[in-house]
């Protein structure tokens, strides 16, 4: 299985919670999560912070280093749980913490990447919350208990008399307990709402207010990698170019320019040879028109600009050597640069399924999904095994998609099936 780099546009605007975050359903929710955390989230603190001091305890014999490599991978888990189980709490619609990519190949690319993630300020806020939040779910169950006690307190008349038993070495008369066992349980009962609110308040302050310096920053990355993808698609592009008009088109004209040399010399002593030459130069120069007009739609397809990316894909399809089962559900035009890296994408698919995968069928489909995406997944039941090559057709293919500011992802085990997935905004 090969996977091509995969990049994703920040977000273009902040969170914003829903309006459902302030139901009494989702506030039973938050005190739920908070018990749950504080009744589990100091273990996993507690886990934590061992391996930290183990790491740097035997950081000098190398051991430790392994150690604080697995601790960065944890506190990334914690991370992304945190932000996951924020976006389902309280609909922040936060983006999902993601592993920096890695801008190197190998050992150092990876090391690189590892450093970054270290100093991602994105991942330390969402595990400062974490424990924010284990610390509110601890205080939360303590006052839970204290509840309990003065709702056991408020029913003492019933099972006790002459006076009650504080617990602490006091006694007061039980005609008192039900005010003292009430009052306990309505100011729990407020300790433990106000916990829920606060918690809110805290993770929309730590987590969900956008980092418009890290923001820029994505921005700054993002653009950089589309610039350098869509100078590295031009490249690819331009090989192909050469290397089609080199081995094709070029050899064809230049024996149609010798034949027609040939049937030149012979027009007046053979004219029946030279009639045949000229047939034979016709029918190469058609092949060569031929060829030509590929080479052209292999640069831009003129049907994708006039009828749209429905129409393309059903001339594709219909020119596919492999049969092709086609699902296109559309409401309207994309840009014309999302539509034609979409496009060159599937085409590029097709042909290795004919060249290379002896698929018996192919699979196309195409939606636009929430958040303005256009999605395509082309899936050929061959025989796998598909990788990106340095300047071969699917480099040139996710560069392209790069330079749109989309997404894809290249699922080809040996043994097949093949499935090549891309997104790129339909406002690229």
């Amino acid at each position: 299985m090969t996977t091509a780099p995969s990049y994703s546009p920040p977000p273009a605007t902040g969170p914003v919670a829903a309006p459902a975050a302030r139901t009494p359903v989702r506030l039973v929710l938050t005190i739920l999560e908070l018990a749950a955390l504080g009744a589990v989230g100091s273990v996993v603190i507690g886990i934590l912070g061992t391996v930290l001091g183990v790491g740097v305890g035997l950081g000098f014999f190398g051991i430790g280093l392994v150690v604080l490599v697995g601790l960065v991978y944890a506190l990334f888990g914690v991370g992304w749980f945190e932000i996951a189980r924020l976006n389902g709490l309280y609909r922040f619609d936060l983006p999902a913490l993601r592993w920096r990519p890695r801008e190197r190949p190998g050992f150092m690319g990876w090391l690189l990447s590892l450093w970054r993630q270290v100093g991602s300020g994105r991942m330390w806020r969402a595990v400062a919350n974490f424990a924010v939040a284990c610390a509110l779910g601890s205080l939360l169950l303590r006052l839970m208990t204290w509840f309990g006690w003065s709702a056991v307190t408020a029913f003492a008349p019933l099972f006790t008399g002459g006076e009650v038993d504080t617990g602490w070495g006091t006694r007061y008369p039980s005609a008192w307990a039900p005010l003292i066992g009430g009052a306990g349980a309505l100011a729990s009962v407020v300790g433990i709402i106000g916990i829920a609110l606060l918690h809110r308040v805290i993770s929309r302050g730590i987590v969900a207010t956008p980092d418009r310096n890290l923001d820029l920053s994505e921005q700054v990355r993002t653009t950089t990698a589309q610039r350098v993808g869509a100078v590295r698609a031009a490249d690819v592009e331009r090989t192909r170019i050469e290397r089609d008009l080199h081995d094709g088109v070029q050899p064809r004209l230049v024996s149609v320019g010798m034949t027609l040399g040939m049937a030149q010399q012979k027009i007046d002593s053979d004219p029946e040879a030279a009639k045949a030459l000229i047939a034979e130069a016709h029918t190469s120069t058609k092949a060569a028109i031929t060829e030509l007009r590929q080479l052209a739609r292999g640069i831009h397809a003129s049907v994708l600009d006039d009828r749209g990316l429905d129409a393309a894909l059903s001339a594709l399809a219909g020119r596919s050597p492999v049969p092709v089962v086609l699902d296109v559900r559309l409401e309207g035009r994309c840009s014309r640069d999302a539509e034609a890296a979409v496009y060159f994408a599937i085409a590029e698919s097709l042909t290795n399924a004919a060249k290379h995968s002896r698929a018996s069928e192919c699979r196309v489909v195409v939606r636009v999904r929430d958040g303005g995406m256009l999605w395509a997944r082309v899936e050929d039941n061959g025989v796998g095994g598909a990788t990106v090559i340095a300047g071969g057709g699917l480099d040139g293919i996710g560069n392209r998609v790069l330079a749109a500011g989309g997404t894809i992802r290249l699922d080809s085990p040996v043994g097949g099936p093949s499935s090549l997935e891309v997104s790129v905004p339909c406002a690229s």
